[in-house]
């Protein structure tokens, strides 16, 4: 699974779209590397769940990323 994310500056709107098309990159690049579509699920966070809590309107570099959890079966 990838999940993108973003920090709190700009709006809702906009920042829900970045972190899709930043999860989105991350999933394009696995396939590039080998990893079957099928088997990838995309998600994307905008504003919420951030790796470090700041207010609305804060830059925050570490909120800026995409995420890959592995599950092995």
């Amino acid at each position: 699974m990838v999940v993108g994310h973003t920090d709190t500056s700009g709006s809702v709107k906009y920042n829900l779209a970045l972190s899709e098309r930043r999860a989105k990159v991350v999933a394009d690049s696995l396939v590039g590397l080998g990893v079957n579509k099928d088997k990838i699920g995309v998600d994307w966070k905008g504003k919420s769940d951030l790796a470090v809590p700041t207010p609305n309107g804060v830059k925050e570099p570490l909120n800026r990323r995409s995420t890959i959890d592995v599950n092995f079966k």
